[in-house]
């Protein structure tokens, strides 16, 4: 269904994913853009646009794609928290956005294009229901749908959650809180083209349920798509193909697919077989160069093309016809693995694990709730507190390059890391501590995001995070011609660069905890799809068995190196006494304690240090700003204010009771100061709490092993503790002056404290 809308100069098309609509409209924004739509569900709204250059892009052997994601936090109505208070580089989860946006749409655009095509999308509104990475997909999907960009689409993508054991399709986000899978697929109207899945041990079967169910989901958002072309998409542009020569390719097959098929098929080792495919590289480059005498000049581009097509064809047909790998494996091989932990001293835990020539150290720093990550982006979560960061330098890969931080690919595969153990992490009441994982690469040949996750795990094991298991990752090749495929276990970087597809998965025993998958064809089956997480299972199962080996659970102890942490409680109320007037009392402690204390809204208080007892001392006096005095109970106290009724007993922090001369010794006193003096330590009991909160203390009572009831009664001016011992006149005057800090014995009354402690009991 169609309608104009803003006077005639737009178009509205709907569709339903799930229960919802969503909204796409063109025509109003962006006209100069080659394709632009806006996509909107409940109040969330994203602008997609989608340009390609007039001209080719010279000098390059790829396509030159690029697609961003801008999110703007005016969407959701927040000014940036950065110094400039403006948006600046991407965050991380903008990246991932971008990234996810990127992969379902880049199999579909001609292999031999090289104009330039920038995807744009920017967030015009977020309601905190409905998240934004699915609509990016969609809408980019749309904007080159009815673009003059050649592509070969339309596609959709949605999210697919697992809420109650039922399968959801396009929950919002607060409903996502209690899914134990999220799913997100994207695809054509015919196969799948993309996952990405972050999940709580779900099993492989209904794995395979909902990934068919979300690409059931999407068909309605394709053939809106297939509508909106056909009313007012433009004609697709003419462009200029990249140079091929098929006499050339032709000539060079000729020239060394059998000598190629040699090296192959005998050199298992990487390093000498491509030493040696190098050197004949070098040979017909030196044949083809320009000014060789009888040969038609040719660019050494071409060249190079033409000869990896020859070596990527007899890799393929070797692994296809005789079910043989470049190194010598089957297709469900796994290389040599080997798994240690403990290798790094001082840092909190340390995992390496090697895979091949694939090797990650893993490193676990733990720290307090104040190093939790501040997150200044448009979702609903605002901090984060596990953390796991990937990085892989030139040498991992025996290059030389400059250092440029993290790209995009590393934010990405550090994410994935990140989701594959997420759910496994124990929750913040059961571990308070925050958590950063930090994987480096220190050699690469495939997959080293799933070796980055076997790594993590073996970190945190060794750095005593109780994680509920242990996780695994690997990596899966497809090797596919027509209805013939071959599904690969554990691909190695050749294999990657020359297969169809690269399907990672990472799991416990119990099932699989995240997904990833990009392929270069047009999509995939579920027959593949099933088959690939069927060997993925089994191979995830052989690393868990070599990383229980190294640490066969998590460390009963943390590392000295770690801080110690202690949770408590204390009444919400009481959190201004703990702070203090402008953190005074807060700070004060710390620097007294060499400890960190952090407070939350809901009185839940984190001690951290050094060692376990400055973190006691630091706990005992938290307790005591924020104890209720309570009846009976002894406390040693320092004598704050000597008056001639009685002396002031600080018993707990800032708290004071009166112990009156009547009940300050078990002998008559006739002079206080010859008792105790200011700053004596005393023992003293509470008798009493009258409504307005002032305290009734006794010492006669601890040397007398009085009960409360016998301490107030004395103190009214009992046998013991009345005339006799400084009560009649001195009592009432006691009593007189209670108005002035203390209480007389007259309102140290038994039938109120009776009553009061009747009711505790």
């Amino acid at each position: 269904m169609t309608t104009g809308i803003g006077q005639g100069v737009g178009y509205r098309f709907t569709a339903r994913l799930g229960n919802k609509d969503v909204i796409i409209e063109t025509g109003k924004l962006a006209e100069q853009a080659g394709g632009a739509v806006t996509v909107r569900m409940g109040d969330t709204v994203v602008l997609a646009t989608a340009t390609m250059s007039n001209a080719v892009r010279e000098g390059i052997d790829f396509f030159p794609l690029s697609v961003d994601y801008e999110e703007r936090l005016y969407a959701a109505g927040r000014i940036p928290g950065s110094f400039f208070r403006r948006e600046g580089r991407p965050a991380e989860q903008a990246i991932l956005t971008a990234r996810v946006t990127d992969r379902p749409i880049r199999p579909l655009f001609p292999k031999d294009l090289r104009n330039e095509v920038q995807v744009i999308i920017t967030a015009l509104s977020h309601d905190q229901e409905h998240a934004v990475d699915m609509l990016c997909i969609i809408g980019a999907s749309a904007a080159l749908t009815i673009s003059n960009i050649p592509w070969e689409g339309p596609i959709g993508g949605v999210r697919v959650g697992l809420i109650n054991g039922e399968i959801a399709i396009n929950p919002t986000i607060p409903e996502m809180e209690n899914s134990r899978l999220d799913l997100r697929v994207a695809g054509t109207k015919d196969a799948i083209i993309m996952v990405e899945c972050g999940a709580d041990e779900v099993d492989e079967a209904t794995m395979v349920k909902a990934l068919r169910a979300g690409h059931e989901a999407i068909q309605d958002v394709i053939r809106i798509q297939e509508e909106m072309r056909a009313q007012v998409g433009k004609p697709k542009s003419e462009y200029v193909p990249a140079k091929s020569n098929a006499d050339l390719a032709e000539r060079i097959r000729a020239r060394v697919e059998s000598q190629v098929a040699n090296i192959v098929a005998t050199r298992t080792d990487r390093d000498e077989r491509e030493a040696e495919l190098d050197d004949l590289r070098d040979i017909v480059l030196a044949e083809y160069a320009e000014g060789a005498e009888g040969v038609e000049p040719v660019s050494s581009a071409q060249i190079k093309a033409s000869y990896e097509d020859v070596v990527a064809a007899e890799v393929r047909r070797r692994i296809l016809t005789e079910g043989i790998r470049p190194d010598g494996r089957t297709p469900t091989q796994i290389r040599p693995l080997s798994a240690e932990v403990g290798v790094v001293p001082r840092v909190h835990g340390s995992g390496l694990f090697q895979r091949g020539q694939t090797q990650v150290l893993s490193i676990v720093t733990l720290g307090t709730p104040r190093d939790v990550q501040q997150l200044d982006g448009l979702d609903p979560e605002d901090t984060k507190r596990y953390m796991h960061h990937y990085n892989m330098p030139p040498f991992a890969s025996g290059e030389a390059s400059p250092l440029r931080g993290p790209k995009r690919r590393e934010i990405g595969h550090g994410a994935l890391a990140e989701t594959a153990l997420r759910s496994m992490i124990p929750p913040e009441d059961e571990f308070p501590y925050t958590i950063r994982v930090v994987s480096e690469v220190l050699s690469s040949n495939g997959s080293t995001s799933m070796a980055s996750v076997c790594g993590s795990t073996l970190a945190l094991m060794d750095a005593g995070v109780p994680i509920k298991q242990p996780v695994a990752g690997i990596a899966m090749g497809l090797i596919s011609d027509g209805d013939k495929y071959v599904i690969l276990t554990d691909i190695q970087g050749l294999e990657d660069h020359i297969g169809d597809m690269d399907f990672k998965v990472a799991g416990t025993k119990n099932g699989i905890t995240a997904l990833q998958m990009d392929i270069k064809i047009k999509g995939i089956s579920d027959e593949i799809m099933a088959q690939a997480l069927a060997q993925a299972r089994e191979a995830r199962l052989q690393i868990l068995d070599v990383m229980l080996a190294a640490i066969p659970e998590p460390r009963k102890n943390l590392s000295p190196f770690a801080p110690r942490m202690t949770v408590l409680k204390i009444d919400p109320e009481k959190i201004g006494s703990v702070i203090g007037p402008g953190g005074k009392t807060i700070r004060g402690m710390q620097d007294k304690y060499s400890v960190k204390i952090d407070i939350e809204e809901d009185g839940t208080v984190y001690v951290s240090a050094a060692d376990g007892p400055s973190a006691d001392r630091a706990i005992e006096a938290i307790m005591g700003m924020t104890e209720e005095a309570e009846i009976g109970r002894i406390y040693t106290g320092r004598v704050t204010r000597v008056e001639p009724y009685g002396v002031f007993v600080e018993f707990l922090p800032g708290r004071d009771g009166l112990v009156h001369i009547s009940q300050l010794s078990d002998h008559r006193i006739e002079k206080i100061e010859d008792e105790v003096q200011v700053g004596d330590e005393l023992m003293v009991m509470v008798t009493d709490i009258d409504p307005a909160g002032k305290v009734r203390l006794s010492r006669q009572a601890v040397l007398e092993d009085w009960t409360p009831e016998e301490a107030r009664e004395r103190d009214r001016g009992g046998s013991r503790g009345g005339g006799s011992r400084g009560g009649g006149d001195r009592g009432g005057r006691g009593g007189d002056r209670g108005d002035r800090g203390g209480r007389g014995g007259s309102r140290g009354g038994g039938s109120r404290g009776g009553g009061d402690r009747g009711r505790r009991e």
